[in-house]
């Protein structure tokens, strides 16, 4: 049970995450919470399994967020916010590809 609740906490602070409307304040305290859950999960072929399903879901976000910053033109608001919104995505998909890469490291460390 504790897992399953871990596992709810770390996809709802990754949605929190891909916001434009957090102050960097909040983003960071969030940003300590998800890898305090990451923390705590352990470090098997399941946790990687499911960070790997989350960065996979991840770089399909950024490109999707990418492509719409793109048709809005230069200098306009809509712009600007959706380039705010493909920094914090980002951001955010650097932590997920982060946590993959010390979950592999971890597992192949000791060995299968």
């Amino acid at each position: 049970m504790d897992r399953y609740i871990a596992r709810a906490n770390v996809d709802h602070y990754i949605a929190l995450l891909n916001t434009a409307d957090l102050t960097p304040d909040r983003r960071s305290a969030i940003t300590k919470m998800l890898i305090s859950e990451e923390d705590g999960l352990g470090h098997d072929l399941e946790q990687l399994e499911f960070y790997e399903i989350r960065a996979v879901a991840g770089r399909k976000r950024v490109e999707t967020v990418a492509n719409l910053r793109d048709r809005f033109a230069s200098g306009t608001p809509e712009r600007r916010h959706a380039e705010e919104l493909l920094v914090n995505i980002e951001n955010l998909q650097t932590l997920l590809e982060d946590t993959c890469h010390r979950l592999r490291r971890r597992i192949n460390s000791r060995g299968l």
